[in-house]
Parts: structure tokens; sequence; C-alpha cells
């Protein structure tokens, strides 16, 4: 019999969207909300991430792409019209340009009416994460640091039922973090958050403890189940210890350990895609089954990701999974299951154990931003995520429909490849442009001039920035002015790539030796080393897959050149041309692929470097591969093509073709 008399309230459900346009994904969300979604999470176009407007140079081929674009308050307004901002909960995946977002929602809401001390929801604001993963960073770690700092002292005291910081570990995992890495990482990141509004004297230290208990974290749950409901148990553990000792909060529900989820995309695989139903509901059940670690906001990928952008019934999918495990099981009935389980709490121990060893080596590096200047938490994930690659490739990690259980029935769910994803509008950044053009035309340009200086005057203090940011809000500024203004103060960043020290495989096996001989040989007969630029054009900051690129290639013998991310199609090729090289890949997830590549290989004619192969990679429907490889791109890889060490010995093969060598 369950033990309670009513079950427990379900928790937030969301799922991630927005595209093309504000209209759009206005309509969209209202049809979700329809369905019996319960918050929005909105997710923003790159350039929006980014702090670009959409007719700049390096948001060609990005806008609407993975998420909607917001560059200026009329966009905000049509977002979320009809509504009500006072009775939503609104999740923002934002960080770099947080602030700006929640400035444009603020005044949003102010025109409907809704005070900001009625607004509830969350901005992510993880800068730290963004240096280490996901790579939409605008400015360095310490003014990234001065920008949050300043959010959080400003939502606790305007509006005080916002999560201003969303600790996001999501990403950790899908670059390559262990549980043990995820959890020590997220936490040193809170550490140096909270140290840094504690230094700051912007919060009364009667209201630190409200500070600590608006912080939440968001994390990412993979397909080993029992592993991950330890890990939460493990999070909730050591931020319990984290909040009463180093921060001396004496109210257990400031001390609460508050985490929404969105499940491991980086596990959803583009063969047999119909299997990434079943891993996304074993992913659901690792971070709800535990009531004591339970998600308070879950959010699901569609079952058709590894394939492209999702379509609304695809998302509809996901929505029913979670409404099927609230409402249809009996989870919410019952207290926390595994307590008293020898077995987890053997588990939790091992990993707080683990944890807490870690956080302690970053502490003792300074914290979390020194251990990202010094590029120490960034070679840690890319050598975790190099051999987590290397166990796919052996085998010794299974994955169904990949490296094992290969063989398949047709399915009818991709049947039509084409159509069992949604296309971006071709027409949402032609839009997008055009509306950006019309909102500067129409402003009054000397209100704009005065807010931006005042922004410069008072970033070169220590003032906090969000009234000024308000204010720019109010004026009409964008948010490539806004972050342009900000980057004449706080210049730019390049953040470590973390390839240099990593070693993709301790041992080389037969297929491994076999490349290293081709590539070599190869070198030897064209009387150099062979060169290998890889390159991330475009604003794509997920660098994951050209940092495992990188390594391996360093691996079997190639001089790597791999200078980051966020590199303009023009300045891909003019490295190309200035260190020599005998091919060039590129590595696009977002989208941008038919955008970006034709312009890289016009500018590699026009250079002269007919002889040098281009090779594509990533998230890249089958009809555009097609369209790349007719129109002379070597060869197109996509995440099916696991393979790493035959990925090199093909990229040798298109350089020996190229160069005319003998097969």
């Amino acid at each position: 019999m369950p033990d309670k008399s009513a079950p427990d309230r379900p928790w937030v459900m969301r799922t991630y969207a927005g595209h093309s346009s504000a209209a759009e994904s206005n309509a969209l969300y209202r049809k979700n909300l329809a369905k019996g979604q319960t918050g929005l999470s909105v997710a923003f176009d790159l350039p929006t991430q980014t702090g670009y407007d959409p007719d700049h140079v390096l948001s060609r081929g990005e806008v609407g792409k993975v998420g909607v674009p917001i560059p200026h308050l009329g966009s905000m307004r049509r977002l979320f019209q009809d509504i009500p901002l006072g009775e939503m909960n609104t999740s923002m995946t934002i960080n770099a340009t947080a602030m700006w977002l929640l400035a444009m929602y603020q005044v949003a809401a102010e025109e409907q009416g809704v005070e900001p001390s009625a607004l509830a929801g969350t901005t992510q604001n993880d800068i730290i994460k963004e240096y280490l993963s996901r790579g939409t960073y605008v400015f360095g770690p310490a003014p990234s640091l001065r920008l949050t700092t300043d959010m959080i002292a400003y939502t606790v005291n305007t509006i005080p039922k916002w999560n201003p910081l969303n600790i996001c570990s999501y990403h950790l995992q899908e670059a390559g973090a262990t549980p043990t890495q995820e959890i020590a990482y997220a936490l040193s990141t809170a550490i140096a958050v909270l140290d840094a509004v504690k230094d700051s004297g912007q919060v009364d230290d009667a209201d630190f403890e409200k500070t600590v208990g608006r912080i939440s974290f968001f994390v990412n749950a993979g397909v080993r189940f029992i592993e991950e409901t330890c890990k939460m148990r493990a999070f909730g553990q050591l931020w319990e210890q984290i909040t009463r000792d180093r921060y001396g909060v004496t109210d257990p529900k400031m001390r609460r350990f508050r985490y929404g989820v969105q499940v491991n995309s980086l596990g959803l695989t583009e063969a047999q895609p119909e299997n990434n139903v079943q891993r996304i509901v074993l992913e659901m059940l690792g971070v709800t089954l535990s009531k004591n670690a339970r998600a308070r906001a879950v959010q699901l990928p569609a079952w058709n990701e590894a394939l492209g952008l999702p379509r609304p019934w695809d998302q509809q999918w996901s929505l029913r999974l979670q409404q099927v495990l609230a409402f249809e099981s009996d989870l919410l009935e019952y207290d926390d299951i595994f307590d008293g389980s020898h077995v987890i709490e053997a588990k939790v121990a091992e990993l707080v154990e683990g944890a807490q060893a870690e956080i302690d080596r970053v502490q003792a590096m300074g914290g979390a931003v020194a251990a990202v200047e010094s590029g120490y938490m960034k070679s840690e994930l890319v050598a975790s995520h190099a051999a987590r690659r290397s166990q796919i490739e052996s085998g010794e990690m299974k994955v169904v429909g990949v490296n094992s259980y290969v063989e398949t029935e047709p399915s009818p769910l991709t049947a039509d490849l084409d159509g069992a994803i949604m296309v971006a509008d071709p027409q949402a950044e032609a839009n997008a442009v055009a509306d950006v053009q019309a909102w500067r035309e129409q402003r009054d340009q000397g209100a704009v001039d005065a807010a931006l200086e005042r922004l410069q005057s008072e970033a070169k203090t220590e003032t906090n920035l969000m009234e000024a940011t308000l204010a720019a809000v109010r004026a009409g500024a964008t948010v490539g002015e806004w972050s342009g203004a900000l980057r004449e103060v706080f210049g730019e960043y390049r953040a470590p790539t973390g390839v240099s020290g990593a070693v993709g495989v301790a041992e080389a096996g037969a297929e491994l030796t076999a490349v290293r001989e081709k590539v070599k040989r190869t070198g030897d007969e064209l009387g150099t080393r062979l060169r290998f630029l890889v390159g991330k054009p475009g604003l794509d900051g997920h660098s994951n897959g050209a940092e495992q690129i990188a390594v391996r290639a360093r691996d079997v013998g190639f001089e790597v050149v791999y200078q980051g991310i966020r590199l303009t199609p023009e300045q891909i090729v003019s490295a190309a041309v200035a260190e020599d090289v005998h091919v060039v890949g590129l590595s696009i997830l977002s989208g941008s692929h038919m955008e970006l590549v034709p312009d890289v290989q016009q500018r590699m004619r026009e250079a002269g470097m007919d002889d040098v192969p281009l090779i594509v990679g990533g998230i890249i429907p089958d009809s555009d591969g097609r369209r790349l490889e007719a129109d002379g791109v070597a060869a197109v890889f996509t995440p099916k093509d696991f393979g790493m060490t035959d990925i090199m010995g093909r990229i040798v093969d298109e350089i020996r073709k190229a160069k005319g060598l003998e097969a």
C-alpha cells in the first residue's frame, strides 16, 4: 500500500524550445502550455547567446537555428505576447548575455503590468562551464563573474523569487565529465560565485542565506541510471556540507539542493534512433526515482535530436513520457525507495569521497576561475572524453545499434529522413536582419548612445551594472550593442582548448598502428609531416567533437592546427594558408553547415588550395551531406561515424587522392 494519503506534486515539466522567430516560438510555447506543459524553457539562438546582432558577420548561418533570436525589447515583447508573465515560471538558458535577457524580460513584464517582485523563473548564468564545454562565453572569467555577481545581488533585492544562477553541469557531462568530475566542477563553480558575491559586499550578511537558497543547479542524467541516482544523492550531501560549513547557512530550506534536469543528449544515437526513447526514459528515472534527490524540473530531448531539429510532435512525445511516469505510475505515492539500501549508500559514499578530493584539488589551485585560466579543468574533461570514445571504439562500452546489435529492420520512423526532422525557416535570418535594422531606425539614437555611454562608464567602476542595463533596454539598444560596449571595456577572451595535454589512446592496436604508418608514409612521400587544420566556423561552441578529432589526429601522427571556437571562414582559410596544411576539417553542430561550408570552399579555391581536401563533420542530415559531397566536399562525417581511427584513415586516403598519390 502507498505510505501517504496523497501523492507528491510532480516536478515542473518543460520542453526546451525556441526557433526561427519570436512570433513562431510564441505560437509553439502557447501550444505546449495547452498540452499540459507547466513551465517555459527558452532556447536562444547563438548570436543572442554570444552577444551579436543578426546582421553581424559571425551571425551568418546561425540566426534562428538552435533557438530564437531576441536581440531587442521588441523581440522579447513578441516572444511572450499573450503569455501572462506574472503566472509563468520561465527558464532562460542564457549565460554570457544573461543580464541583458533578464533586463528585457523584466521590462516586458512591467509592460504587462507585472511587478519584478512577482516574477518567477531562472537564468542559467553559469559562465564557468562555458569555458569548459559549451563555448558561449563573451568576456574573460573575471568580468563575467562580475556580471553574475551583479545579477545575483540585484535579484535577491528586487526579484526575490528568481533563481539568478543555475549552475549547469549538464554540458560538463557532454564534454566528457565522469560523475565525480561533474559533481566537483559544478560545486567548485558554486563556491567561486558565492565567494564573489560575499566579497562584493552587495548583499547584507542577513540576506546571504537567501542568496544561497536561490542558487539552483541544472544537471545531466545519463543512461546508467543507478549511478545517476547516486550522483544526485551525492550532490545533495555535498551541497548540504558546503552551505552549512563554508557559509554558515542555518535554515535547512536554504541548504536544499534544488536542481532541474535535461537528460543526456550525448548518448542519443543516429543509428537506430528509435532506441533513444528507452534511453530517455531510463535517464528520466535516474532523477525521479529517489524522492530525497528528485529533480524540481525535467525537460527531455526528443528521440531524433541526433538527426536534426525535432518537430513539435517529437517534443510532444517527450512531454508525454513525463506525464505517463508522473500520473499513471505510483512513483509519487511513496517515500524514498532507496533509503537503507547498502548498495546505494556505498556508491554515494564513493562519489562523495572522489568529488570532495577533486574539489579540494581545484581549491588548492585558487578555485574554479584559476582552474579555468590554467586549462586544468578543460584538459581533464578532454582526457575523460577521449577515454570514453576509446571504450566505445574498442567495444568495451556497448552502445546498442552503434557498436553492437547493429542488425536492424527498416524503421518506419526514419523511412523519410528529411521528413523526420524539422527544417529551420530559410527566411529566418533575412527576417531577423530586416527586423533589427528596422528597430534601429525607429528608436531615439541619442537615448541609446547615452545609455551605452553610461553602461561603459559604470563598467569601469564597481557599480552594479543591472540598472545601466535596464536603461539600455528601455532606450532600445540591442544585444550586440550592449555586448559591444562591454567588450570595449572588458576585452575579448579565448579560452584554453585543453587539447595539447590530452592523450587519446594509451595503447595502439593494429588499426591505429596501420593508420600511423599510412600517415608517416604519406608525409615521407610529400617530404613533410602531414598538417591537419581543425576549424570551428561560426558561433557553434560545441567543441567536443573537434577536440576529439584533434586529439586522435595527433595520436596518429598529424601535426594539428586547432585554434578553438568562433572563427570566420576568412580566419580559417587564412590559417590554413599560413600553416600550409594538407587537409581542412570543419566541425559544425548548429545547423549552419549549408551556409558556412560553401563560404570556406570558395575562399579555399580563391587561395589556390584546390589540392587540399575539405572534410566536414557534425549534425548533418543525409540530404545535406549528399549535396555537400556533390559540391566538392571530400567527406562528410556524422555521429554514426563513431570510429575515430577509421575516420583518420579515410582522411589520409583523401589527402593521397588530392595529391595524386597511389591508394
